[in-house]
């Protein structure tokens, strides 16, 4: 029998914010209050990445400009790791780099070959501010490095090159969405 709540459950879905929007591009500033707020902005996170049919989700990406991610992601051996980290650093990466699929919840529908790191550690703390630290391998290495760059504000089109990045931002233009393009042209 499970003594905890589904992350998430009693959570509520928020409006994803999308390439241009400003917070998206804007690095987040850190995490100082560790009360009910940043509780219920980590359930919400869960909450609307679920809704979304994601594997990582950034403070930013729900307009909060707060150092936090939350994450539901399988490695490369289907394990899943589920959980969260306030005020992440990325302290390493390395391994072999592979250029595989990516996309994001905040371009929707677009995914491109994005050169990542086969290994990623992250560290921060939790809600209650204890430590954590989170090593990640293939996707999950993905997902990691994926999130960091988003509390940095950035996006994994910012890792795009050649004929993909151009295809990228071709198919972003086409979007109603995509008005923010000049932010990965500069």
């Amino acid at each position: 029998m499970r003594n905890r709540l589904i992350p998430g459950s009693s959570g509520h879905v928020r409006a994803m914010t999308l390439l241009g929007e400003p917070v998206l591009h804007t690095p987040c500033e850190t995490v100082t209050d560790f009360g009910p707020e940043l509780a219920r902005l980590v359930e919400d996170m869960f909450a609307t990445m679920y809704a979304a049919n994601g594997v990582g989700l950034a403070a930013n990406q729900v307009g909060v400009g707060l150092r936090v991610f939350v994450y539901d992601c399988p490695d490369d051996e289907d394990v899943r790791h589920l959980g969260h980290v306030v005020n992440p650093r990325l302290v390493e990466a390395d391994g072999d780099v592979f250029q595989g699929p990516e996309g994001c919840l905040s371009l929707p529908g677009l995914e491109a070959p994005t050169p990542r790191f086969d290994r990623a550690v992250v560290e921060g703390v939790r809600l209650d501010g204890t430590p954590v630290r989170v090593e990640g391998t293939g996707f999950f290495a993905r997902c990691l490095q994926h999130e960091c760059d988003h509390l940095a504000g950035g996006v994994y089109a910012d890792h795009v090159t050649g004929r993909a990045r151009r295809r990228l931002l071709r198919a972003i233009r086409k979007e109603r969405w995509g008005s923010g393009v000049g932010v990965l042209e500069g």
